[in-house]
């Protein structure tokens, strides 16, 4: 049930059936060239809807802005902070709960750290505050590790690379602008630097030119197969 689209009818009886809500987290952050700034937040409600065909739970409205970092600089990038991501999703889940949900799964389509700790430190107070509450904070591309590995094949493959690429190619293909050369960011580390358009000018980490739509259906299909487990999980 996608909550926007019910009445206060309907989703009072909806937790007849269900007391889980999946909230999905994206980002307006640039992803190369030729991918659209809503790329993570595509992904992540993209991939939900797929899931909402296989088991019943209230899916939240997609959370459109997230903290980025190393692309704040990048042209059309809108970064929020950790402290608004942080109240953001306590308001949410909250408030949520007081309307009787007690199951929660956070997916981010964005992987930045500090966007990723702020929701695992989220969870973290909510699940000592909030009685019989199940809650869960997941990114695709951390539950999938191992086998995204196995399926790019461009090594060190990240943000705009192939992998994000090939999903857009099976989810949205017509937002696909062609391709961007392949990149990977050159940061000073340990050091954190000021001008990260000067390290990494185009936004790229890996070899968009090696995605394909086939895929982009490979890792969705992965990706529903683990939610859905997280799903059954959270719900026992």
């Amino acid at each position: 049930m996608q909550i926007e689209e019910i009445t206060m009818e309907e989703f009072e009886e909806g937790l007849k059936a269900t007391r889980t809500m999946v909230i999905p987290f994206g980002t307006v952050e640039e992803h190369g060239r030729h991918l659209p700034l809503g790329t993570d937040t595509l992904i992540a409600a993209e991939v939900l809807r797929l899931v909402l065909k296989k088991r019943r739970f209230f899916l939240f409205p997609p959370v459109p802005f997230g903290v980025c970092t190393s692309t704040r600089l990048h042209p059309g990038t809108i970064s929020i902070t950790a402290g608004t991501l942080r109240r953001l999703t306590l308001d949410i889940v909250r408030d949520s709960y007081r309307k009787g949900i007690r199951n929660f799964i956070l997916l981010s389509g964005h992987g930045g750290g500090i966007h990723m700790n702020a929701l695992r430190e989220v969870a973290e107070t909510l699940v000592e505050e909030l009685q019989g509450l199940r809650i869960a904070v997941v990114s695709p591309y951390e539950l999938l590790r191992k086998e995204l590995t196995e399926i790019a094949e461009t090594e060190n493959d990240s943000h705009a690379g192939e992998i994000e690429t090939s999903l857009l190619l099976a989810l949205r293909p017509e937002l696909v602008k062609g391709s961007s050369p392949e990149e990977y960011p050159a940061f000073p580390k340990p050091l954190v630097v000021k001008d990260k358009l000067r390290y990494w000018p185009g936004g790229v980490w890996g070899n968009p030119g090696k995605a394909s739509r086939r895929k982009g259906e490979r890792v969705i299909e992965l990706v529903v197969e683990r939610i859905t487990e997280i799903m059954e999980r959270i719900e026992g």
